[in-house]
């Protein structure tokens, strides 16, 4: 959706534009916060565990439901009344009125329940099919600067419209009916974890976005939710695998099938690496034309902050996977906490000293820094469960493979500026060249790794080369 979306809105509503919209969308995101509580993250654990029992599975549903409700209610009355008695929210209030039904949308959607259940080929289904409603209406009605709300509402339908259809098809997996027997305390010190836990996060992932606004304004703003919105889209690829994993470990746990556990998180662990490596250095060595072609010239000074953000990718999917993965299954959330408030302070603190002199550059290096201080922290706590994670992790290999992809994309690069610079507009010469830096890149990168037999690529790419090279002789036997 935003590699579609994003390239047409940055040239329609400028820096500026895209600053009042991540600025709101970041606002919002607190707000949410606090409503949602800890419940994303708790309720795929605590619905993942009875999953097999349809009553305890319905009462926890209606426990958590009743809770998140409660603060719902409390949340979009503080929201109602910071409109009015904040400057800065009552300058865009008609925007963070249309993006403030994310709030409520938020507890109707459950998908916590639909994570617990695995059932993510509805979720993409829907997601899949609101997402494409989103890119007509903003085809349809988002044409100059001044279309700022409407692209605000069409960015709800997109990441919000599936929660209505949430909620109407529940009691296909649970009951709404009063079961009775309730026990809402039990919820409530781990809820309160996750919820702390969220809030640290929230501060070093939507803070900067915050401060650069009220410090630097909104162009600083919006080069800056330029760099990010490209990391957003590689981290994707890489964090997925955390939130599709999270319930099948939290089952294992519960199961006690501690070596399948231990096996399936290694092997996330060096799917990570993987992938999140050779994308962190490739889009840092060509942020400029990645910026060029995805937000065109008005974007062209985020180069430095994209560089400086880009490797939080690699950092993202390891957090990812020992706090999502490993400390959460595990019940040792408070660890999590203890990474996130860390990281949460030491990004607010670089903020207020780098933002007022580096803008955008300076909201990057925060991040940056916060990123690598939580995997650190929770490094420590899994001290002794780590070397276990790291038996199937093969980093020398991805190494390899990446310093000859790097010099053969830079090379290439060196010969293709002189013949696109100037000659085509800076959208298609950006094209060209990361068309074929990119097939080389990432081609040399993975024919290395298969060269070298690393264990992860033979085990799962291997066996689709050779499946799709039977298909071709097939059908050249059959020709």
């Amino acid at each position: 959706f935003s590699l579609i979306t994003f390239p047409y809105v940055s040239r329609v509503l400028l820096p500026a534009g895209n600053g009042k919209i991540d600025a709101a969308a970041a606002v919002i995101a607190y707000f949410s916060m606090f409503a949602m509580l800890g419940i994303p993250t708790y309720g795929i654990r605590a619905c993942a565990q009875v999953r097999d029992d349809k009553e305890q599975l319905s009462r926890t549903v209606q426990e958590i439901l009743c809770i998140n409700a409660g603060m719902t209610a409390i949340v979009y009355a503080v929201f109602g009344v910071s409109l009015y008695l904040v400057p800065k929210f009552a300058e865009d209030r008609a925007l963070l009125l249309v993006m403030g039904v994310t709030i409520v949308l938020h507890m109707v959607g459950v998908n916590w329940l639909y994570s617990a259940l695995e059932e993510y080929a509805y979720i993409t289904a829907v997601s899949l099919i609101f997402k494409v409603i989103a890119v007509c209406l903003m085809f349809l009605f988002v044409h100059d600067a001044e279309d700022y709300i409407i692209y605000g509402g069409i960015t709800v339908v997109s990441n919000m419209g599936s929660c209505v259809f949430n909620f109407l098809r529940i009691g296909k997996y649970v009951t709404l009916k009063p079961v009775g027997n309730y026990k809402f305390r039990r919820h409530l010190k781990p809820i309160g974890v996750f919820c702390a836990m969220n809030i640290a996060t929230n501060i070093y992932t939507n803070l900067d976005t915050i401060m650069l606004k009220f410090i630097s304004g909104d162009v600083q703003t919006g080069y800056y939710s330029a760099a990010v919105k490209i990391k957003i889209i590689v981290a994707s690829l890489v964090t997925s695998l955390g939130a599709v994993l999270l319930p099948r470990l939290s089952y294992y746990i519960e199961k006690g099938r501690k070596e399948e556990f231990k096996q399936m998180a290694s092997k996330a662990l060096g799917f990570v690496l993987l992938m999140s490596l050779p994308l962190a250095v490739y889009f840092s060595m060509f942020a400029y034309e990645s910026l060029g072609l995805v937000s065109g010239d008005a974007y062209l000074l985020a180069e430095w902050p994209m560089r400086l953000i880009m490797p939080t990718v690699v950092f993202i999917g390891i957090s990812n996977i020992l706090g999502v993965q490993v400390l959460v299954p595990t019940g040792r959330e408070n660890q999590v906490l203890k990474s996130t408030v860390a990281g949460a302070a030491v990004d607010m603190a670089l903020n207020m000293a780098l933002i007022p002199r580096l803008g955008a550059s300076g909201a990057s290096i925060g991040t940056l820094v916060a990123e690598i201080v939580v995997v650190l922290v929770q490094g420590k706590a899994l001290e002794g469960f780590l070397s276990k994670l790291w038996q199937g992790v093969k980093l020398h290999y991805y190494i390899a493979g990446l310093l000859p992809a790097a010099i053969a994309a830079q090379l290439a690069r060196m010969a293709l500026k002189p013949m696109v610079d100037g000659k085509f507009p800076l959208e298609q010469s950006c094209f060209l060249v990361l068309a074929v830096t990119g097939a080389l890149f990432f081609g040399i990168y993975g024919i290395l790794l298969l060269l070298l037999k690393e264990p992860i690529t033979m085990e799962y790419i291997f066996p689709i080369l050779q499946k799709l090279g039977k298909r071709n002789g097939t059908r050249k036997d059959e020709v």
